[in-house]
């Protein structure tokens, strides 16, 4: 798969390979992938190294001297408890309910671990909230990633769709009057294969008469491209075989609502002007 060809898919597998959701053989896949493609292979880093920054901004959690001073002291406290008991072990006679209870019913044993017990309900009483609030934390700023991960792919959905709409302007064309006077602007937007019209004289047609548009072949019959309406500004639809290999434009003064497109203007040619392609 060309997956640097896709560059939107491209960072959203790279932000949730680096995230961890990506995962058994999709993961696989997309690491094989970017061994190969170096556009893929270099979102997979920029992705690691923005995720990985999240451990820089943690501060770091150490236990306070407290916590330290009450573990030393159960630690002693166990310590001198069990050597207590092991010198009264060694003074005291072995009685026969001790002998038959065995190392299950030792006294020192069960207060060595009892203590020990504490010692880890003390530390973890300590530790566990601050390792849950880091937790909590973190996944907060993983989904403020995740969130603005989307937000990102809005806006590019967005601008993608704003490109699609904006024209792509492939000819142009000033007509002017016989004076080589500025009247009709024209360019070709081939993207949604449409012609637009702008009127920049002070022109206008009487109410029983209209503006035709003609597309000058060299050596042929004059085409019409359509009919003006009075707006100053309109839009005609047109494909660019229409347009190209048109040196010249012209705009001929018709009965109302035209005459037939085939057989050329009948009226007097009011504008003309050469349509030029555009080279970027």
């Amino acid at each position: 798969m060309q997956l640097h060809k896709h560059p939107e898919l491209t960072q959203r597998l790279a932000a949730a390979h680096a995230l961890g959701t990506l995962r058994g053989g999709a993961r696989r896949r997309f690491e094989a992938i970017a061994r190969e493609q170096p556009a893929v292979r270099a979102a997979a880093i920029e992705w690691q190294i923005r995720v990985g920054s999240l451990n820089e901004l943690q501060p770091a959690a150490e236990p306070g001297p407290q916590v330290w001073t009450r573990i030393l002291n159960l630690v002693h406290a166990e310590q001198e408890q069990a050597a207590l008991q092991r010198q009264r072990a060694s003074a005291a006679p072995i009685t026969a309910a001790s002998a038959r209870g065995g190392w299950w019913n030792h006294l020192a044993l069960w207060r060595g671990a009892g203590l020990a017990g504490v010692a880890v309900a003390v530390l973890a009483a300590l530790l566990v909230p601050g390792l849950q609030r880091d937790a909590g934390e973190r996944a907060a700023q993983v989904a403020a990633l995740q969130q603005d991960l989307q937000q990102r792919d809005a806006r590019v959905a967005q601008l993608e769709r704003e490109l699609q709409a904006a024209p792509e302007v492939r000819y142009v064309s000033v007509l002017t009057d016989d004076k080589n006077q500025p009247a009709v602007l024209v360019t070709f937007d081939g993207r949604n294969n449409r012609l637009s019209l702008q009127r920049v004289g002070n022109f206008r047609e009487a109410a029983d008469r209209s503006l035709q548009l003609w597309a000058v072949p060299p050596g042929a019959t004059p085409r019409s491209l359509g009919v003006l309406t009075p707006e100053r500004l309109l839009q005609l639809a047109s494909s660019e075989n229409a347009v190209r290999e048109i040196p010249l434009l012209a705009i001929s003064l018709e009965p109302l609502g035209g005459v037939p497109g085939d057989r050329g203007p009948t009226g007097p040619v009011l504008f003309h002007g050469a349509l030029i392609q555009k080279q970027i």
